[in-house]
Formats: C-alpha cells, structure tokens, sequence
C-alpha cells in the first residue's frame, strides 16, 4: 500500500482520491472545507485543507508521500506542479494548465521525478492511443473530437460544466493551433463548425480548439492533426456572441466608481448556470481517427469510438469517471514500476509502450469506460 496525496477536491480530483482509495493510503487536500463535501461517508479518506499557492507549506507536506496527483484548477496547475517537481515527488497531472509542462523536463530529471502530465480523456486517453499507434503506422491524419454534456438541453447554452467556468472558457478564447499538410496554422477557436452525426446521441457541432498541446512537439512528423470540441449544436454561436460582446475581457473596466473584470462576472454568472448538479445526467463523446499506412504499404483507418454515462452506482459524472480514471490508470503504472523513466512525459509517450497502452486500456474496461475501436483497410 502507497501513500498517495490528491491536490484538490473538486469533481474530478474527488473521483481520483474515491478510486486510489481502493488499494492506497489516500489523502486529499482543498483550500475550501465545503469541497470535502463530496467524500462524505469516505472516512478511509484523510482531508487536509491546504493552500498550493504557499509553496514552503505544500514542500513540506509533501515529504510525506509517495505519489502525488495534481488536481487543482488550470490557472494554479503549472506553478503547483513545479512546486511538487521541486519537491522530488512522482506526479500524475490533470490541471490541463495553458504553460507548457515540457518546459519542467529538467527540472523533474534533476531531482529524479516521473511525471506524467495532461492525463484525463483529451488531453489524455486521445494521445495514449496515437502514441500506442504511432509506434506501428505511418500516421498522416489525426483528429480528436471530444466533449462532455448534460442530457437534457436546457436553453440557451444547452451545456453544464463539470469543472469550472473559467477553465472552460479558456477553450472558448484560447487560439486554436492544428497542422495542416505539415504547416502549424492558428486561428481563432469556436471556428470551422461542422455537424458530426453519433450513433449514441445524435448531432452535435464540432469547432477549433487548442486540444493537441503537446502532440504538437511530440508528434511533428504527423502532417495533418486536429482537436474539435463538441456541443450541441447553436452553443458556439451563443459563446461566439458573449466573447464578441466582451463578457471574456480580462481588462478592468471602471462601472459605478467599481472596477471589475468583465471575464469576472461572466465566470461567477455562469457557475450558476452551467453548475452540474449532483446525480444530474450527463455523459462524455469522443471520437479518435487515425489514417496511415502499415509496415506492409498497406493504408489503414483507425477509429476509436467512446461514450460513457453519468454512473448512478457510485454518483460519478462521466467526464470524472472519463478524465480520473485515466489518470488513477497512470499512478498505477508509476507505483508497480511499469513506467519509471524520469522526466516529464505526456501521455502519448506513455501509450507508445505497449505494456503501458494494454495495461490502462484494460484498467479502464474494468471500471466500464469502454473505447470501441473499429480498424479497417482503405
């Protein structure tokens, strides 16, 4: 049995520190005791309230454990990691913060640390399957079509956030990269709508998004990559309307002798309106799609299909189930020592060994995230 700390006690980091729970010593910390709300009937669970941003205090708390697993918001995520990096602790990252982790490289080899970074379902499960099939195809296409919605569609956003407003706003301002014939292009996210049909839930809107972070270092060979998130269809429009109106600005503005920042309001206005309330129903879509070509010469299309439902059995929302348990997937294969090298690795350079690749996919299907895979020759 490890000891294991979780660093953040939100939605997902809840899931995180339930599931490790079942093996491990777990203990979860939050800077808010409300938050601990979650693990009620959990006394395996030791809570620690605990403030990330005093760096001295979570170094000196962390010498206490053997693995640590990073779950607090994106704007708290690259400084946290560094902080637990410093500390010479393995970490399993999931804060999906905008910095890039690979920048912390030399910093995890000088104190000999394993950590994986951007370990949920996209970024996450998405780069585990192209590293695993990278190592056996010529891949020329990738495309990631990922996103988490309620069941019902209430208007007008017809959408609930399983984590914070400000985070997924990010996805909304945030200007989308993606390859095109070998060239690294921008644009403007919310852009290139398309109407994507799944058997599972219908139509719903694809658009751009910065979703291939790291594959975009990683994976320089591959010419043509792309990340879409999806929605039902007539949300970016209604998005695209705010962010044109200003309600994303992160400029002060002076109202009534106040000043305020607009992206502040929008954020505390839509926590309440995008809350997923607790047992709500709600599930995660993703579609992965790869195109390239075997040992053989011969043209081969990947696709893997995923979609996974709001769990009454245990109250865990899907994007928690989706995104946690890849990353409790990935602190089992740090603590039996099935991947130890050191530095900061994404998941695709986790997935490109086999070993690591069978072994979530397997870690997952028992825990019935299933991802379908349908493998024909073009």
């Amino acid at each position: 049995m490890s000891k294991v700390v979780v660093l953040g006690c939100g939605m997902v980091g809840s899931a995180i520190a339930i599931d490790l729970a079942r093996k491990h010593e777990v203990t979860v910390t939050d800077v808010n005791a409300s938050a601990f709300d979650k693990l009620d009937g959990k006394s395996q669970i030791t809570k620690t309230i605990l403030d990330v941003t005093d760096t001295l205090a979570l170094i000196e708390f962390l010498q206490d454990f053997d693995l640590v697993v990073c779950a607090v918001p994106g704007f708290l995520g690259y400084e946290t990691l560094k902080t637990i990096l410093t500390a010479g602790k393995d970490v399993v990252d999931i804060s999906f913060f905008p910095e890039d982790a690979l920048e912390l490289d030399g910093l995890a080899r000088k104190h000999r640390c394993t950590a994986i970074v951007d370990c949920g379902v996209a970024p996450g499960m998405g780069n585990v399957i192209l590293g695993h099939y990278n190592e056996t195809l010529t891949i020329d296409t990738f495309t990631c079509l990922v996103g988490g919605l309620p069941k019902e569609q209430v208007w007008p956003f017809k959408y609930k956030a399983p984590f914070s407003p400000i985070d997924v706003i990010e996805e909304y301002t945030r200007p989308a990269r993606y390859v095109e014939n070998g060239e690294l292009r921008t644009v403007e996210p919310l852009t290139d709508r398309e109407l994507v049909d799944f058997d599972s839930v219908g139509v719903l809107e694809s658009f751009n998004s910065d979703g291939l972070r790291s594959l975009l270092t990683t994976m320089k060979h591959i010419p043509n990559m792309k990340e879409k998130t999806l929605r039902y269809p007539g949300h970016a429009e209604y998005i695209s309307v705010l962010k044109s109106a200003g309600f994303f600005d992160t400029a002060k503005r002076e109202i009534n002798g106040v000043e305020v920042r607009p992206i502040d309001l929008t954020n505390a206005l839509l926590f309440d309106a995008w809350k997923l309330g607790i047992g709500e129903p709600e599930f995660t879509v993703m579609r992965i799609d790869m195109h390239g070509t075997d040992d053989g010469g011969k043209r081969m299309h990947i696709r893997y299909d995923l979609y996974d439902e709001y769990n009454e059995v245990s109250n865990t929302s899907s994007m928690a189930r989706t995104t946690g348990y890849t990353a409790t997937a990935a602190v089992e294969l740090v603590l039996q020592g099935l991947f130890n090298a050191q530095g900061v690795f994404p998941p695709e350079l986790v997935g490109k060994h086999k070993a690591c690749f069978n072994f979530i996919h397997t870690y997952l299907q028992e825990r019935n995230v299933n991802y379908v895979k349908t493998e024909t020759v073009e």
